[in-house]
């Protein structure tokens, strides 16, 4: 639940939540409980403050415009948009007005829509973007005596029951991701009964709902669609802390004649800080060095999946209790890791982005990015989880040259442009669904971009999800390239204001309240801008020296494909199924990804679309021979030794990959056996964010084996080992291999420079 405890308030007096975090103050940290100045509706207003009391502590009292929003919901029936800093008490609002909701007093005035009042509302549902923020409003529900339940991804065999307690009236308030709004079952046969009866739509993190929000997120705006299906007169609230002017008018504007109420954005505990360290190694080094000043435990952001297990992992190597929590691990991991910081038994929580909106921790004493995000409004919406019931919280950037890179990556899967969007279109029907794997050859995309366009498409009316994926339908659909344009102008502005937030000579939290069009901003006199650095940036040569060893070692495994991609043989290609243990590579090794903390960038500067084509460096031959070494004497060893070595033909780079298959032989003391080439006139392959249908289409008949390979490929005795300097798909990988092992080679060992991702 949103919270904030000024420096100057007492201790918490009841058990759960800070009281403090609702309850507005007089001068000496007494409570005011004056209420505000005006006529109200007082016995709506009194049944209110007790509901807050069963909430948040006996010393709780509404803010004015937390009473303005319940006094609008509940009295007048009208729609609200609440933009507030977080740990302003947006989620008191909620609550207390579905309390009132569901047992109504007859208000002292009428609302405008007739019915409004009139006997028990309906449950309020709460769209909410992640699962670690259903956990806590659950949780917070429970505190004021509300029945509170989520359906969701990972409880959909609770589905059944849930709706039976909704029908049957038993459900006070039911929290819903925005996914849950178009999965058909959901759409067709739950969301038609609870739109008719809600009694109250919550739309939190709103600023999704706008494509000018630092988080738009398609499903959203299917919002629109749900809105238009509550009966007249029912009460809306949509809430957010990081929106900026064009945000709230584009939110406020689809709501539709809403009441806005913003306030001031400052965060009185937070101390800005920015530190300049030179390498991730550095950025390391001074974390193992600093992380006990920290204060309490808290959250350390990175911008890669890649980034926050290398930061735990070297953490936890220095003796620090520490967790990683991304979007690719398992539910089940994730609350735990969730449960340990809440019960302070770790010192920080290592995470992506999916830990950024909902999870509450009010005593978070330190929020500190490993690399800065693209956004100063995505900034601020994340460091917001720290010091909302604490004196002071230390709020620390460490950037990096290489998040420019990363922002450029993720700015790559924007809305692709109109031709694949009209592929797509014109192989749907109307009346035989397609899924988005037996879409994948028709178009070049990767499958999470396929599928952000798909359900842009189906919000814009152009296509419908079904059972068995989508459907094609009548209605007409323009390409507005216009509005694509400003969007990506708008978030390249975000990553330049980024930019100057870190070099800012001016107080940091007016930087960041200016850029949320706050106009109350003034310099915070708490950030090291204000008051000088708290930190130094000087780093131990023992701790330096632990984390470049740490961020040194080479070799990562590039798993095996074990099935072909599915609806090839729609475009021609006679591949389906698994791959048969006879066609198979064995699992392989690379010295490193491009996305890794130490060996990333090095191997970004040889592999990368700009790289040029030169002899393997020094540094690198040497981590090539130390992973060979490791792969070959390891605790999972290869299979059997190579007998030979051979290359993938490369077109872009056939210097360095054939240097790197010609200085393994010599180490290794093993036959080159020449390489692989593609076959002449054959056309290039797929670019490296092709999807996987498209690149085993592509690759499929592009090479051949010459005649004195192939013979012999026939007398050897054990695996070779195929090296290339880049996997980005695995496909060519796996496609030579195939071609290998149809030609009498007994194993095929993949080995690469690097692994995309």
């Amino acid at each position: 639940m949103d919270g904030n405890r000024r420096p100057d308030d007492p201790e918490p007096t009841s058990a759960g939540d800070t009281p403090t975090e609702l309850v507005t103050r007089l001068p000496g940290g007494q409570p005011d409980d004056r209420g505000p100045v005006g006529a109200e509706p007082r016995s709506v207003r009194e049944r209110a403050e007790a509901v807050l009391r069963r909430l948040a502590g006996e010393h709780a009292r509404l803010r004015d415009d937390q009473w303005r929003a319940i006094e609008a919901l509940v009295v007048d029936r009208r729609r609200v948009l609440c933009v507030q800093r977080t740990g302003w008490g947006k989620s008191a609002v909620y609550f207390v007005a579905t309390a009132l909701l569901r047992q109504p007093v007859e208000p002292l005035r009428q609302p405008a829509e007739a019915g409004a009042g009139q006997g028990q509302a309906g449950p309020t549902v709460i769209v909410s973007p992640l699962l670690a923020l259903m956990r806590n409003q659950v949780e917070a529900a429970a505190r004021a005596g509300i029945r509170a339940r989520t359906i969701n991804s990972a409880n959909l065999d609770e589905w059944d029951e849930i709706v039976a307690e909704i029908e049957a009236g038993t459900v006070d308030v039911l929290l819903i991701s925005p996914e849950r709004l178009n999965n058909p079952d959901f759409r067709d046969g739950v969301l038609p009964r609870l739109a008719a009866t809600t009694g109250l739509l919550v739309v939190d993190e709103a600023h999704c709902v706008s494509d000018w929000g630092h988080d738009f997120r398609p499903d959203y705006r299917r919002l629109r669609t749900f809105l238009a299906g509550l009966p007249a007169g029912t009460p809306v609230l949509a809430t957010t802390a990081t929106a900026n002017s064009r945000v709230t008018d584009d939110v406020a504007e689809q709501l539709g004649d809403a009441l806005v109420l913003r306030g001031p954005l400052d965060r009185e505990s937070l101390r800005l800080a920015v530190l300049d360290l030179p390498s991730p190694a550095h950025r390391l080094g001074w974390l193992a060095d600093q992380l006990d000043r920290l204060p309490g435990s808290g959250i350390i952001y990175t911008l890669t999946v890649a980034a926050a297990g290398e930061t735990a992992e070297f953490l936890r190597a220095r003796g620090y209790p520490v967790a990683s929590y991304t979007g690719q691990a398992d539910d089940a991991d994730r609350r735990a890791a969730e449960q340990d910081l809440l019960d302070n038994k770790l010192k920080a929580l290592v995470a992506t982005s999916a830990l950024g909106m909902g999870f509450d921790k009010p005593d978070l004493g330190f929020v500190l990015h490993l690399g800065a995000p693209p956004s100063p409004i995505a900034y601020y919406q994340q460091v917001g989880r720290a010091g909302r019931a604490v004196g002071a919280a230390e709020v620390l950037l460490l950037p990096g040259v290489e998040d420019q890179a990363i922002w450029r990556y993720f700015a790559s899967l924007a809305f692709p442009p109109e031709e694949q969007v009209r592929a797509v279109l014109g192989a749907l029907h109307p009346d035989r669904p397609l899924s988005t794997p037996a879409l994948e050859p028709i178009v070049d995309l990767r499958r999470t971009r396929l599928e952000l366009m798909l359900k842009v498409l189906d919000v814009d009316g152009a296509v419908r999800r079904v059972r068995g994926g989508w459907l094609a339908t009548a209605e007409p659909w323009h390409y507005d390239a216009a509005r694509l344009r400003r969007v990506a102008e708008a978030r390249t502005a975000e990553q330049q204001a980024m930019r100057e937030y870190a070099a800012t000579g001016g107080c940091r939290m007016e930087f960041l309240r200016r850029c949320l069009d706050d106009p109350a901003a003034t310099a915070c006199g708490r950030c090291d801008r204000c008051t000088g650095a708290r930190f130094d940036a000087a780093v131990s040569v023992p701790a330096l020296a632990a984390a470049q060893a740490f961020l040194g070692r080479p070799g990562v495994e590039i798993p095996a494909k074990k099935l072909w991609p599915t609806g090839l043989e729609a475009v021609g290609v006679p591949l389906r199924g698994r791959i048969g243990p006879a066609e198979q590579a064995y699992p392989g090794r690379a010295v490193g990804r491009l996305s890794d903390l130490g060996w990333g960038g090095r191997l970004r500067a040889l592999t990368g679309p700009e790289a040029p084509d030169a002899e393997v460096p020094e540094d690198v031959a040497t981590a090539v021979v130390e992973v060979l070494k490791a792969w070959a004497h390891g605790d999972d060893p290869w299979p059997a030794r190579p007998v030979g070595v051979l290359a993938v033909g490369s077109r872009r780079r056939p210097r360095l990959v054939h240097g790197l298959a010609d200085r393994i032989a010599r180490v290794g003391r093993l036959p080159l056996l020449g390489e692989v080439p593609p076959r002449v006139g054959a056309a290039a392959g797929a670019g490296a964010r092709g999807n996987s249908a498209q690149r085993v289409r592509t690759l499929h008949g592009t090479f051949e084996l010459p005649e004195p390979l192939v013979g012999a490929l026939a007398g050897l005795t054990g695996p070779v080992l195929l090296v290339d300097d880049l996997v980005d798909s695995g496909w060519t990988m796996t496609v030579v291999a195939r071609l290998l092992r149809q030609a009498g080679a007994p194993g095929v060992l993949p080995f690469a420079l690097a692994v995309a991702g």
